[in-house]
């Protein structure tokens, strides 16, 4: 069942980004782009061919998620489909929510609280209300991950029409609140360590934090902050890696 909720969970992050390349791409987003290649904005790829490998990749997640589903609790197939409406709402349909600001909300609450207490259902088919700490721990990284990115796209998804958090926030805050979401974790997994001590370990990421944090904390913009957008997503993986080994065998 792990295995098959890796699968969920790699599709899902497949067909959401073929999911933003599309729905940016057709809206005119994508214009003015400075971080990497999009297929539709750049006119690379027909519309039509992105959308419908988007939906391949939901295909992929659903059909992997009907089995779990049928080896542990029908319950989950009202995740699954969320799970999938908030991939494919976050640029998409008629009032996408990532352009209203809430993009930050979705990615905590689907790539950290669904994804690490739905992939513990699915190996014990028990509910532990414990897993929601770690949960939020990765939520947290995610988050920053995205907060990045908008940081990045600030001068060019306001006049494009796309208020996210960062835009809402503008240039300043939106760096003070990239810095806090590190102690936001660091929280978060001392909570975790409470019960499970080696999960401490995980602290050990800010090894790898310090230097897009010092980056952002400078300033800098545009490409810059592609390269920062490569940083924070190495200490995600770091650090969420480090949290799970120390939860593993504590």
């Amino acid at each position: 069942m792990v295995i098959l909720a890796l699968v969920v969970s790699l599709a899902l992050q497949v067909g959401v980004n073929f999911a933003n390349d599309y729905s940016d791409g057709v809206r005119g987003t994508d214009d003015q782009r400075v971080g990497p290649l999009r297929l539709v904005g750049s006119g690379l790829v027909d519309p039509r061919s992105v959308k419908l490998a988007a939906f391949s990749a939901f295909g992929v997640a659903a059909l992997a998620g009907l089995v779990i589903a049928a080896n542990t609790s029908w319950w989950l197939i009202v995740v699954g489909v969320a799970s999938i409406a908030a991939a494919w709402f976050y640029t998409g349909g008629p009032r996408p929510y990532g352009y209203a600001g809430f993009g930050e909300i979705f990615v905590f609450v689907f790539f950290g609280l669904v994804a690490v207490v739905g992939t513990t259902f699915a190996a014990t088919s028990k509910f532990d209300a414990w897993t929601l700490l770690p949960g939020a721990a990765v939520g947290i990284l995610a988050m920053q991950l995205l907060v990045v990115n908008n940081l990045r796209d600030i001068p060019t998804d306001g006049p494009a029409g796309k208020h996210t958090l960062a835009v809402r926030l503008g240039d300043a805050a939106t760096r003070r609140f990239y810095v806090l979401l590190n102690g936001v974790f660091a929280g978060l997994v001392f909570l975790c360590g409470i019960t499970e001590k080696w999960a401490l370990v995980a602290l050990l990421a800010v090894v790898v934090a310090w230097r897009p944090n010092r980056d952002v904390l400078r300033g800098v913009v545009g490409r810059d902050l592609v390269q920062v957008l490569g940083g924070t997503a190495r200490v995600q993986l770091v650090a969420g890696s480090l949290l799970a080994l120390g939860i593993a065998i504590s």
